[in-house]
C-alpha cells in the first residue's frame, strides 16, 4: 500500500495538561511526510476540563463524545477522520497514539515505510517518561525481556499499544474497526487483524514516550500496571542512623 493521506487519531479524557505536547510532537512528525496530507483528530471523551479547547487551538479537529470508553473514543475519532478525508478513493493510513504520549519525528515516516513494504499494520513500542529510575527499571525488566541482547537483530516484540499503532484504513474497516471497550480495544483489534491474515510489522524503530503515571484514564492500562510495580517504602534504602555523642558514665573504682 502507498498511502495518499494520513489520519492521526488521539482519544483524550481530561488531558488538558498533556494534550498540547502530544499534538506538537504529532505536528513535527507530520512535517516529515510533507507534502502527504495529514489530519489530526482528537476524540474528547467525557472531558470536564479544557482538553477540547487546547486541542482545537493546536490545530486538531475535535469531536466530542460522552462514552467514557477509550474504544468508543478511538472508533468515533477514526470515523470522523475518515469522513474528513472522504472523496477521491485514495488509500488512507491511520496512526493512533494517546494524549499522554509524545511521538518521535520519524513516527509517521517509519510507519509509511512499512506500509510501502506491504504491511497492513505496524505495532510500535513505548518508553516511560517522567517516572522514577526505580519504577522505570522495574517496568523495563519485564517489558524488554524478549529483546535480543547484543546480537544486532531487530526486536520482533510481543506488545500492542494504542499509543503506537498504525494500520491501513482498508484493513481497519474490513475487520469492523475498534470495539467500544473500556480497555483492551487495541489488542482486540489486532487480534482480529491477525486472524484475517493481515501482514503485521512489530518494530522498535520509533518508540513513543508515554507518561509514567500511576493513575490513568483506562482501567487495567499502563498506569494500573505501573501502580503494581511501584516500590514500597520497604524497598527504599534505610538511612544510616547517627546517635548523638554522649559522655560515658564513670564506673566506680
Amino acid at each position: 500500500m502507498i498511502p495518499a493521506a494520513v489520519a492521526v487519531v488521539v482519544p483524550a479524557h481530561n488531558e488538558e495538561d498533556r494534550i498540547g505536547a502530544c499534538l506538537r510532537s504529532v505536528r513535527r512528525a507530520a512535517a516529515q511526510v510533507a507534502p502527504l496530507p495529514v489530519v489530526t483528530v482528537v476524540a474528547a471523551d467525557a472531558c470536564t476540563d479544557a482538553t477540547a479547547v487546547v486541542a482545537a487551538r493546536a490545530g486538531a479537529h475535535v469531536v466530542r463524545l460522552e462514552h467514557r470508553s477509550v474504544g468508543a473514543a478511538r472508533a468515533v475519532g477514526t470515523a470522523h477522520a475518515l469522513h474528513l478525508l472522504a472523496g477521491g478513493g485514495r488509500p488512507v493510513w491511520l496512526a493512533m497514539t494517546d494524549a499522554d504520549t509524545t511521538v518521535p519525528d520519524t513516527w509517521l515516516t517509519d510507519q509509511i515505510d512499512w506500509a510501502r513494504q506491504g504491511h497492513d499494520v505496524v505495532l510500535g513500542t513505548i518508553r516511560l517518561a517522567g517516572g522514577s529510575r526505580r519504577l522505570t527499571a522495574l517496568h523495563d525488566a519485564h517489558y524488554f525481556r524478549t529483546r535480543p541482547a547484543g546480537t544486532g537483530e531487530p526486536w520482533t516484540h510481543p506488545h500492542v499499544h494504542g499509543a503506537n499503532l498504525g494500520l491501513s484504513a482498508t484493513a481497519y474497516l474490513r475487520v469492523g474497526g475498534f470495539a467500544a471497550l473500556p480497555t483492551g480495544e487495541d489488542r482486540d483489534l489486532v487480534s482480529r487483524l491477525a486472524a484475517q491474515g493481515h501482514r503485521i510489522a512489530r518494530t522498535d524503530r520509533h518508540p513513543v514516550r508515554t507518561a509514567a503515571r500511576l493513575r490513568g484514564r483506562a482501567p487495567d492500562g499502563l498506569a494500573d500496571l505501573l501502580a503494581t510495580l511501584r516500590p514500597s517504602v520497604w524497598d527504599r534504602p534505610v538511612p544510616e542512623l547517627r546517635s548523638t555523642p554522649t559522655t560515658r558514665p564513670r564506673l566506680p573504682r
